[in-house]
């Protein structure tokens, strides 16, 4: 057997943005699973804008409802479907309702759907954070849905590799990968998601490598809809003589300079710190340079 080809339509089922379907298939091949997911964490996060972020939260269903044909293809629906499957089999008729009457209220504040990784997690869960979730500002909330996207975009990007044929082939001009491997690697991919705050040292050592600084920011110009580009950020942490500052007071000598960028083309700082899998306990402040943002 060869390594059949992915198509743009495969990324698509994946992750409902055209544009991240498109450069997805633009990187293809990949050399592993592990390939692929850094070149999509990459696509979603710096090159897909907003409108692309918007559109693949679009694809998705409340929980509790079936995929709309109008936005899922056969395999997103398939794969939608066993993502639910936990929440659906703990649910009663009471949660579902106060579910659906959750994920109204949420999409009106918010204006678009309540996204979660829902693999794993029962209907209480789910309700849980959708109801703690709801508290945030839309800007947050933007952000996390983001993140969340992505957590599926990997899972299901799993799922591509081990439903192809794929085996090493004399001459093939695309990579080979272990089916048994990328089982594997779907398998790690689904406990780091549905890991408990404490799981045990022998979890944490399969979880993938960050690719990312644990403090990082991201700015949107809501006046224009667009990235703010070109916003001086600077990063510090809290080492005065008091356990915490006083907000309420000017703080003198406290706040303690870590590191400083400024926002790209995408509203993404610079790397405000070195890429760690555990930050340091404390208090930390961001702040932005707004005045020297060019005028509107």
């Amino acid at each position: 057997m060869t390594l059949e080809r992915f198509e743009e339509q495969d990324f698509f089922a994946c992750c409902g943005s055209t544009r991240f379907a498109k450069e997805m298939a633009s990187a293809y091949p990949f050399t592993s699973l592990d390939d692929a997911i850094s070149a999509a964490r990459n696509i979603w996060f710096n090159k897909v804008d907003v409108n692309g972020w918007l559109e693949a939260f679009s694809a998705h269903p409340a929980i509790g409802q079936s995929p709309s044909s109008a936005h899922a293809s056969h395999a997103s629906a398939q794969w939608s479907k066993g993502e639910q499957s936990t929440a659906l089999a703990t649910s009663t008729a009471s949660t579902l309702q106060e579910l659906s009457d959750g994920n109204a209220q949420y999409r009106q504040k918010f204006g678009f759907v309540f996204l979660i990784c829902a693999s794993g997690r029962s209907t209480a869960e789910i309700l849980a954070e959708l109801k703690k979730r709801f508290q945030n500002r839309p800007i947050v909330e933007f952000e996390i849905a983001a993140q969340e996207q992505m957590k599926i975009t990997e899972l299901r990007l799993g799922k591509l590799f081990s439903t192809k044929s794929i085996a090493a082939s004399t001459g093939n001009q695309y990579p080979t990968v272990s089916a048994t491997k990328v089982e594997d690697r779907v398998a790690v991919i689904g406990g780091h998601l549905k890991a408990a705050p404490n799981s045990s040292s022998d979890n944490v050592s399969q979880i993938p490598t960050r690719t990312r600084p644990p403090i990082t920011t991201h700015i949107l110009d809501v006046s224009r809809g667009c990235p703010a580009a070109g916003v001086e950020v600077r990063l510090e942490m809290w080492k005065g003589s008091q356990p915490r500052p006083m907000f309420d007071k000017i703080d003198i000598g406290g706040w303690i300079f870590l590191a400083s960028s400024s926002t790209d083309a995408d509203g993404r700082s610079g790397q405000l710190m070195s890429i760690v899998d555990d930050v340091n306990p404390g208090i930390y402040r961001i702040s932005f340079n707004t005045g020297t943002t060019s005028p509107l």
